[in-house]
């Protein structure tokens, strides 16, 4: 079977390789479809904090299972599934207390070990969800996302009735500005510079969307919100000008979440964020109830996951689709992988 593999910063190779035996825990999965985060792109430009290089990538994914093993009794073949992507040792202090995205030695498939950008890939039973069988490869492939929004979103607790800011409206922002409202937000701004992702949050029904190249980011909320402003803002962009935006205009004592992964050392202005007794909290990854919510979001059409689709690529073409997110970045939202589709391939 093939096997793609970043060498170094830009460069993809494929490899053919056995496809794996699995043990009797686990299961073999065909794998459809993968999307191509932004982490995956901090790989691509060598800018991701925690990823040595060769790297097998792919952690947002969909497939079928074609094999299981002895001792697997709640799945079958032929089953769509998704698989969460976290390695961890069960045993540290944060896995043992149930929060094993916090693992002490956790890895992350695709960065810190082996992803699933190959044709056939062998994986614990125990990190397998099941999707509907009527929800589509590329929609499967962006449940991960979507629990990394749940569980972003969760970080501030209920919800329920809150004025709510997210900063960029990349599929994550998207995705975090349609849970919040999913999960009972009263009113959620959206800001970007991007018109066309804009446009695909008024797709998506965000209440208030603003380009910040033409209006003051404070002036934006007062508006949106009142003088009272937001109760919390999510930064879903993660640089020094969206989290020096959120701790200068948010309200005093209200909470900012940081979603995005910073590419290098954040500037931010700790005396402000003191005098204002701001909460700044963070946000890693999710566990499985997050996938168990984005699951039952889709499934109730409180998020749509299809407008935010821009265009699919043949296996054989996945330099080209991180060329090709390099060459739209601002009109671009969720690129994914056909894995299947490997015509092109030369070894």
């Amino acid at each position: 079977m093939l096997q793609e593999v970043m060498t170094k910063p830009g460069e993809i190779i494929f490899r053919e390789i056995p496809v794996p035996e699995i043990t009797e825990d686990q299961v073999l999965v065909k794998i459809m479809r993968i999307g191509i985060c932004g982490s995956d792109i901090h790989v691509y430009h060598g800018k991701h904090p925690f990823t040595k290089y060769p790297v097998t990538q792919g952690h947002e994914v969909s497939g079928e299972i074609v094999k299981i093993g002895d001792k697997v009794t709640q799945f079958h073949v032929g089953q769509k599934i998704t698989i969460e992507p976290q390695v961890y040792c069960g045993h540290c202090y944060p896995c043992r207390h149930g929060k094993y995205n916090l693992c002490e030695e956790l890895k992350v498939m695709g960065f810190q070990t082996t992803g699933t950008a190959s044709e056939y890939f062998a994986v614990d039973a125990s990190k397998v969800t099941p999707i509907p069988e009527e929800m589509s490869y590329e929609e499967g492939a962006m449940i991960e996302p979507l629990a990394v929004a749940v569980h972003g979103v969760k970080q501030m607790g209920d919800v329920t009735g809150m004025n709510i800011v997210v900063i960029g409206a990349g599929p994550i922002g998207n995705l975090v500005a349609q849970t919040a409202k999913g999960m009972g937000a009263a009113k959620v701004m959206i800001t970007d510079v991007s018109d066309l992702r804009l446009e695909k949050a008024k797709e998506c029904s965000i209440d208030v969307c603003v380009n910040t190249k033409n209006k003051d980011f404070g002036e934006a909320m007062v508006e949106a919100f009142g003088p009272d402003k937001a109760d919390v803002i999510y930064d879903c962009a993660g640089n020094n000008t969206t989290i020096g935006q959120a701790i200068a205009y948010a309200r005093k004592g209200s909470s900012i979440i940081l979603v995005a992964v910073f590419a290098g050392m954040a500037q931010a202005d700790l005396a402000v964020l003191n005098d204002h007794e701001l909460d700044l909290n963070t946000t890693m990854m999710y566990r499985h109830e997050d996938y168990v919510k984005a699951m039952e979001l889709v499934t109730n059409q409180l998020d749509a996951l299809e407008p935010l689709q821009s265009k699919v690529f043949p296996f054989s073409e996945y330099q080209q689709a991180y060329e090709f997110i390099d060459a739209n970045r601002e009109t671009s939202m969720k690129v994914l992988i056909d894995v299947q589709d490997d015509s092109g391939i030369e070894l």
